[in-house]
């Protein structure tokens, strides 16, 4: 990766084309909103598998289409003409062959195509699944930290190997690398438990007849293990924050941790949302990692048992010093205004 000083702004070819892969995702819909605000920003292009409207979005600046990161003149053309390259998509349920090749061919692709169109800079969002669920990570991770990865659960092998991949492709390149890694990502767009919290194990969000029916009946809530380990949550937004001020070049190029002030316990989680929770040994935890890592079509939501086992909490200041980010949210804040916005969203269903 290229390292160095501030990059320069948008000055120095006017306003900014911005490509974006996976804007349709959580970080995605903050982002392009961000984008959107900036005045250096003249224009995004953006690109998912999904059907989305932009106009109905409210967003002026963004063009989008849809395509497939696996189709390298896809990307080829959504990079063109782009200042900046923005790489949000990955796909995190799947089985192993479809999420690597996805994943790892799919962002091999992004990433040598924004090196061939010469990019001023590329922005990659890895993950601090990265680092890996070991127990002899420090107490606080810091960027200087290599990340290993955990393989028996691929989205953390995949995460950690994706980082090389991108500072091999661009070894010889001009073009300049922001990688963060975020926590957890949460807040009011991220209204799928599965996705923001997945290690909870709930496969889909809950029908809102089934939430209205648990409002009427407590006996009827939900019950959570809680193995009483900490973790941390970031907002959409402050992710779109810290990723905007690296489009526009602020800071220098590196690595970056995101994540909110605090940390939270499963039992913060069942509170939010009026369920119950019990508390569960680590022992429990252990034996259950152990059996899901031996077999062999295991669902990808339920490897996240292995972040249950080992604290992986991040430093942040890096982040706030180079980039002057300041997230707006805690972890708290965070996480209720998430349940908030899925009781309005089940109120109108």
């Amino acid at each position: 990766m290229t390292a160095g000083a501030d990059q320069p702004h948008s000055s120095d070819r006017e306003r900014l084309t911005v490509a974006v892969t996976g804007p349709t995702g959580d970080i995605g819909r903050s982002l392009l909103r961000s984008l959107e605000r900036r005045r250096e920003v003249r224009r995004v292009v953006a690109m998912a598998r999904r059907p989305f409207d932009p106009t109905g979005a409210g967003l002026r600046k963004t063009e989008y289409r849809q395509g497939d990161v696996l189709d390298r003149g896809a990307v080829d053309e959504l990079v063109r003409d782009a200042d900046v390259l923005v790489h949000l998509a990955f796909l995190i349920r799947g089985s192993l062959a479809d999420t690597r090749r996805i994943n790892l061919l799919g962002s091999r692709n992004v990433f040598e195509a924004g090196a061939a169109a010469r990019c001023i800079r590329l922005v990659y969002a890895s993950s601090v699944a990265a680092y890996g669920f070991h127990s002899d990570n420090p107490p606080l991770l810091t960027e200087d930290i290599e990340p290993r990865g955990t393989k028996r659960h691929y989205y953390s092998a995949q995460k950690a190997e994706l980082e090389s991949v991108l500072a091999e492709t661009l070894a010889d390149s001009s073009t300049a690398a922001y990688v963060f890694r975020p926590c957890i990502v949460a807040g009011p767009d991220a209204l799928s438990l599965a996705g923001s919290l997945p290690y909870i194990g709930l496969s889909e969000r809950m029908p809102s007849a089934v939430l209205k029916l648990l409002e009427l009946m407590p006996i009827l809530k939900p019950v959570l293990p809680d193995p009483g380990m900490p973790f941390q949550l970031v907002h959409h937004d402050d992710v779109a924050a810290a990723f905007t001020a690296a489009v526009l070049g602020r800071g220098a190029p590196g690595i970056y941790n995101l994540a909110a002030p605090g940390t939270l316990s499963v039992s913060d989680i069942a509170d939010a949302l009026g369920w119950y929770s019990v508390p569960i040994p680590e022992l429990g935890v252990s034996a259950v990692a152990e059996v899901v890592a031996r077999l062999p079509f295991i669902p990808s939501e339920a490897q996240w048992v292995e972040s249950l086992r080992v604290p992986v909490l991040m430093d942040t200041s890096k982040a706030r010093r180079a980039l002057r980010w300041r997230p707006r949210h805690d972890a708290l804040e965070t996480l209720q205004a998430m349940v908030q916005a899925i009781r309005e969203e089940s109120a109108i269903g």
